[in-house]
């Protein structure tokens, strides 16, 4: 168990979170978590976090020379890793997240803006997508002395 206690520094009040750890130690960054779906954050905050960084890196990604794309391998691995999160939130045996699975007034305005958008299939499309941006930054890299 984690206990994080603080005072909120918007409005003051005393804060208190307790979190159940799992056994296994966390993978690094920029994973997020092991192997099983997250408890405590939703699918829409996770593709949020992944759309987001992504977008911002790729836009990036396209007004600069090859020379610096590696410059933007971090953030898109970030992306990917909230990507894969939100596929793990797909229950075994079906094909999209379902509507009670998003609990943060984010993620339930993200459901109901694009219910489609946590399909399994469109999910793996991010994440393949994803994964073929950081390979080809991979090919740009320039090797170290």
């Amino acid at each position: 168990m984690a206990v994080y206690e603080g005072v909120c520094r918007q409005c003051g009040r005393a804060r208190h979170f307790e979190f159940q750890m799992a056994e296994e130690i966390p993978p690094p960054a920029p994973a997020f978590g092991g192997p099983e779906p997250s408890r405590i954050i939703d699918p829409g905050e996770y593709a949020e976090v992944g759309y987001r960084v992504s977008r911002a890196a790729c836009l990036e990604l396209l007004n600069r020379p090859d020379s610096e794309h590696h410059k933007y391998r971090a953030a898109l691995a970030y992306a990917l890793a909230a990507f894969e999160e939100v596929l793990k939130l797909v229950p075994p045996g079906q094909e999209a997240i379902p509507a009670d699975a998003f609990t943060s007034e984010a993620g339930k305005t993200r459901y109901r803006n694009g219910p489609g958008k946590f399909r399994r299939d469109l999910i793996e499309m991010d994440i393949d997508s994803t994964r073929q941006v950081l390979a080809d930054i991979d090919k740009t890299i320039p090797p170290r002395d």
